[in-house]
This record gives structure tokens, sequence and C-alpha cells, in this order.
């Protein structure tokens, strides 16, 4: 699984028109699924989510997790974070799971952070068009590989 986080002061998702979630204080999450995911990368991947140290404690210094602020999280699936550019300029995305693959992972990591953060947390809708809105806040934005573990 590969997620690019981003710590927002606000952040929503509109599908046709019609608005689908609404945060404020807390995560953004855009995620791909790869077909080589399994259980143990959402069990490893909500856990460095929802602790991940990146919101400012009272000396201004990025040392709080969203669980800890009480943060919210907006999950938005993105199957083209694991585009490939190698060849021509079409990228290819056959590293991304195919939808009987990656729905029934989607719905996992949507229960397991619901869990680890505490509370339920808003989505978008995986396969549709949508558009995601969002202030980055600092801004902050990170890159984590389930693979790569770095």
């Amino acid at each position: 699984m590969r997620v690019v986080i981003q710590r927002v002061s606000s952040a929503s998702v509109a599908i046709g028109g019609q608005s689908q979630a609404i945060i404020g204080h807390g995560l953004l999450i855009l995620l791909a699924i790869a077909d080589t995911d399994t259980g143990e990368d959402i069990e490893w991947l909500s856990g460095k989510i929802v602790r991940l140290r990146i919101f400012n404690d009272s000396n201004g210094v990025m040392n709080c997790s969203v669980q800890e602020i009480r943060g919210a999280i907006l999950l938005i699936s993105q199957f083209t974070l694991f585009a490939s550019t190698k060849k021509g300029n079409r990228p290819s995305y056959t590293r991304s799971a195919r939808p009987e693959i990656a729905i029934p992972l989607y719905e996992q990591v949507i229960v397991r952070l619901t869990q680890d953060l505490g509370q339920p947390i808003q989505t978008g809708k995986f396969g549709a068009d949508m558009q995601v809105s969002l202030i980055n806040d600092g801004p902050v934005t990170i890159l984590i590989d389930s693979k790569v573990r770095e």
C-alpha cells in the first residue's frame, strides 16, 4: 500500500457535484492498493498513520499524532499512486490492484483506521470520479509505502 498523507486545516470530497465528506483539522489520506497487499500491510500502515507525530504541540514542535489531537481523517482511494512512467508518456497502472482485490482491502483499511483512531473516519467512494479539496496545513505532506517501511 502506498499513501500520501497531508496535514490539513480542512478537506472535502465531492462526487458529481454533491458533497460526500468534509473534515476539519486532521489528515487527508490518498491510498493506493497493490495486488500484493495483505492484512499485515493494513495493520502496519494504519498504526503508522494514527501515531505519526506531525501535529504541533504547545511549543510549536511537531510532536503530536492525529489520535492525540482528536483530529479527523478523510480517506480517498487513488490507484494512480502506483503509476509507472518508465516507458513513454502514458502512465501504466499495472501495480495497482484490480477492484475485486482492492475494494475488500479498502474496506478493511476503513475499519482498521476507525478502530485505531477511536472514531469514525470519512471517505470518498472507491472508483468514483471525485473532486478533492484541501487546505494543506504547513504544508506537511508525507509519503509512506508499506513495502518499503522507511
